[in-house]
């Protein structure tokens, strides 16, 4: 079984090999794959057509061909409405009386491809597309119609579907985008484009295609048949134009009418490449630099023009010559390739006030196919200008130093600076001391000689040197102000005694033996002689006929503590008090005398310490741990029962509170009341009511200085108001649950009303007159002034006005007092 189907497989392969050799007899004289079938009579089989044998394949019996099919190619994209006709599948074994059925199976049999079973009629029922599937394998059955055996073995064919035009180019990869340098030559290489056909190339001319430039002539071409875009103008130039869009077709049928086409594009950009010089836009610059300029700042800025980019467009400044050479320097800034012009020294306008530079401009990289265009290079001529500024004193040197002795009496000269005034207007200079750099006033200067002074005394040992800032003003102008370092010193005089090194702590065993040294003394000094340091040690007058100790100077700045006997004892005395003095060898030698305590302890025999009893010097005495920790304790105990008592006590004061107490706090009341009118001063005069004592005196004042209508009703008012907070606030005084801080207490009174009869047309005589006669109100005295001119009579057009009168409110009186 598996070597017929090797064999039907290398059929088809010799077939299509066949077909692409460009044969066209099978389209003539189709063959039939037979195959061996045991239901056939199991004899052997082959392939067999109008030629004979096929392909070399071995028979071992010639047969005549059985098999006869007209037809076997298809037109993809066949758009008719009826099913397309195949071809015709027929056995010479079928003679017409419709005993033999055709049976049709693999691939698209039934869904693509129907036969009529009777006839052998093939039809393809669906529109097919030959770039989805390029042939078809099928087999072809005739079986018997009442037994349904097969009365021809089954065979094997292909359905192939031709090609058409269908499909365009296209450019899979594009647009694209490609860099060629500027002024190439023609005919260089700029990229390949490539399009692609989806139709059969071994069918026809549908996938041969040739390129065409539709847009970037005259300056580019493309070859027809390899898609090769090249340049086609010389010296194209990038400062003109630096971007082409090229658009590119790609036709099929070799270019012939019909052929489908598809486009792309190709962006072209040209590189730069260094074929301008630079060039300064002007021969010549002129620039004013102060001459106050700080060195190593740029003073100016030059710019040489290049039409490159990149490292094509670097440009390299030097100064080539001129009197400016070695006071100016031009180097590039590397982010703008400017010129900037530096400062190299200090500028005097009084000295020199203009200077000539000859700058010129290069290429670092230079291209050496473009060298005769020209020199890479220009040259431009610099004047810089130096103004005149109002410059500070200049000191003779910025930094001084003196030499001072630390006994040197206040007063005392240690040293002068002298400034001066660089312009020519040589203005007098004012001395003075940066009291930031002399905190604590050490010294003066006097402000015309320029001469430093001490002002209080010196002390080496606490501060060396002096670091002070000298200050030189011009006295034209203030705002000129120069300045200067001073370094003084402090010699050293001997004012110090020495002392010992440390606080020793000497031990000795009780088995001491004469002579044996317990203990080396070394001394310090805070003086620093030039010579060094050299102490002398002794003991003390007192201590001098000490018999259990002595003192040896080893001269090397140290001394040796000795036992001068031997049977120390804890018990006869534990400690031992020595008087050591330490002289020092000055011009006026300093000394100071020290005690040295030496403790008994019990050793062993090899001279370890067992137990000591070691007193200390009552300054060490001190508090105990326990003792410490004891007083802290009752310390803190006291200060938790003050806390405790204080909180109970705050606690009943809450609790006789009462609840109007509580709202007198918590609650605001606003009122607002009308007062008596603009000149009505007396009615809310709180003054009167917190000075009761001086109420009559001040009313007596004021009744001298202005008239007003006094009433009884005035009198009863204030008496009753007075009485009124007295009582009220004898009785915050002796209230015993009153709150322990100040509170607010408000009274309302209402006052008896004016002195004057009401305005108000209900207590009067008759309407007319309290509407029309007001006069009344013009004998009533100043305070009413103002209502007489409102309401008095007035002419207006010949006829009197009628004022809309208001009536008066009485007014209240509201006391408000701090307890």
């Amino acid at each position: 079984m598996n070597s017929h189907l090797l064999q039907s497989a290398l059929i088809v392969f010799f077939l299509l090999l066949w077909e692409e050799s460009g044969c066209k007899a099978l389209s003539l004289k189709p063959f039939l794959l037979h195959k061996i079938s045991g239901e056939g009579g199991g004899g052997g089989g082959g392939v067999q057509g109008a030629e004979g044998q096929v392909g070399g394949i071995n028979s071992h019996q010639r047969r005549k061909r059985s098999w006869v099919w007209n037809q076997f190619f298809i037109l993809e994209e066949y758009t008719g409405d009826e099913p397309l006709y195949v071809g015709k599948l027929h056995s010479d074994v079928d003679k017409g009386d419709g005993q033999v059925r055709y049976v049709l199976s693999g691939e698209g049999a039934m869904s693509i491809f129907t036969i009529d079973e009777n006839t052998g009629d093939i039809h393809a029922t669906k529109r097919l597309d030959r770039e989805q599937q390029a042939y078809f394998t099928l087999r072809a059955q005739a079986r018997d119609r009442n037994t349904n055996l097969l009365v021809e073995p089954e065979s094997l064919f292909i359905i192939k579907v031709q090609d058409i035009n269908d499909n365009e180019p296209k450019f899979l990869d594009g647009p694209y985008t490609a860099r060629v340098p500027e002024r190439c030559p023609v005919g260089t290489s700029v990229m390949t484009v490539v399009a692609t056909d989806d139709d059969d190339p071994t069918y026809g001319n549908s996938a041969r295609l040739v390129y065409s430039l539709l847009q970037g002539q005259p300056f580019f071409s493309v070859e027809p048949k390899t898609g090769v875009v090249r340049t086609a103008l010389p010296d194209m130039d990038r400062e003109i134009r630096d971007s082409y869009l090229l658009v590119v077709q790609a036709k099929d049928m070799i270019g012939q009418m019909g052929g489908l086409s598809g486009t792309t594009s190709v962006t072209v950009m040209l590189t730069d490449v260094n074929d301008n010089p630079p060039h300064f836009p002007r021969k010549s610059y002129q620039f004013s630099v102060p001459e106050s300029a700080v060195v190593s700042t740029v003073v100016a800025k030059i710019k040489a023009l290049d039409l490159d980019i990149g490292l094509n467009a670097e440009i390299d400044y030097r100064v080539l010559d001129g009197d400016g050479l070695g006071t100016f320097r031009v180097i590039t800034d590397p982010n703008t390739q400017e010129g900037l012009v530096t400062l190299q020294k200090a500028l005097d306008f009084e000295a020199k006030s203009s200077y000539l530079l000859r700058v010129e401009a290069s290429n670092p990289y230079m291209d050496v196919r473009f060298l005769s265009i020209g020199p890479f290079r220009d040259v431009t001529v610099l004047r810089l200008l130096v103004e005149n500024v109002d410059e500070p004193p200049v000191f003779s040197s910025s930094i001084s130093r003196m030499v001072v002795s630390e006994a040197a009496a206040v007063g005392a000269e240690v040293g002068s600076v002298s400034a001066r005034d660089p312009d020519n207007i040589n203005s007098p200079i004012r001395y003075s001391i940066d009291r930031k750099s002399d905190v604590e006033c050490y010294f003066n200067i006097d402000s015309i000689s320029g001469v430093i002074s001490t002002a209080r005394p010196l002390d080496r040992e606490i501060n060396a040197a002096h670091n002070i800032s000298i200050l030189a003003t011009e006295i034209l102008d203030l705002s000129q102000v120069g300045k200067s370092v001073v370094l003084i010193s402090v010699t050293d005089i001997n004012d110090n005694a020495p002392s010992l090194a440390n606080d020793y702590k000497t031990f000795i065993c009780e088995n001491a033996e004469p002579g044996q040294v317990i203990e080396t003394l070394s001394a310090v000094d805070l003086d620093d002689p030039d010579n060094g340091h050299h102490f002398l040690f002794s003991l003390s007058a007192e201590a001098a006929g000490n018999l259990s100790f002595y003192l040896r100077d080893n001269e090397d700045n140290t001394a040796s503590v000795l036992t001068r006997r031997a049977g120390f004892l804890q018990q006869d005395q534990p400690v031992h008090f020595l008087s050591v003095v330490v002289s020092d060898s000055g011009g006026l030698s300093l000394s100071s005398t020290n005690t040295l305590s030496v403790t008994v302890c019990d050793c062993d025999v090899h001279g370890n310490h067992r137990s000591c009893n070691y007193q200390e010097s009552p300054q060490h005495v001190g508090f105990s741990t326990a003792a410490t920790v004891t007083v802290l304790t009752c310390i803190l105990t006291v200060l938790c029962v003050v806390m405790v008592t204080l909180a109970v006590r705050h606690r009943g004061r809450e609790r006789l509170m009462t609840d109007s107490e509580r709202e007198v706090r918590e609650n605001i009341v606003r009122y607002d009341d009308e007062g008596g009118g603009e000149e009505d001063t007396e009615a809310y005069d709180m003054f009167t009511l917190r000075t009761l004592n001086q109420t009559n005196q001040a009313r007596h004042d004021t009744d001298m200085t202005m008239p007003r209508l006094v009433t009884p009703e005035d009198s009863a008012d204030r008496n009753l108001f007075q009485v009124l907070i007295r009582d009220r606030l004898q009785e915050a005084d002796l209230d015993k649950t009153a709150p322990p801080y100040d509170s607010l207490q408000t009274y309302a009174f209402e006052g008896s009303g004016s002195a004057a009869d009401s305005l108000s047309s209900l207590n009067s005589l008759n309407s007319l007159e309290s509407e029309h006669n007001y006069d009344f109100l013009r004998v009533w005295g100043p305070r009413f002034k103002k209502l007489a001119d409102l309401y008095g009579p007035h002419e207006v057009g010949g006829l009197p006005r009628c004022p809309q009168i208001r009536e008066k409110q009485p007014f209240r009186q509201r006391v408000t007092w701090d307890h």
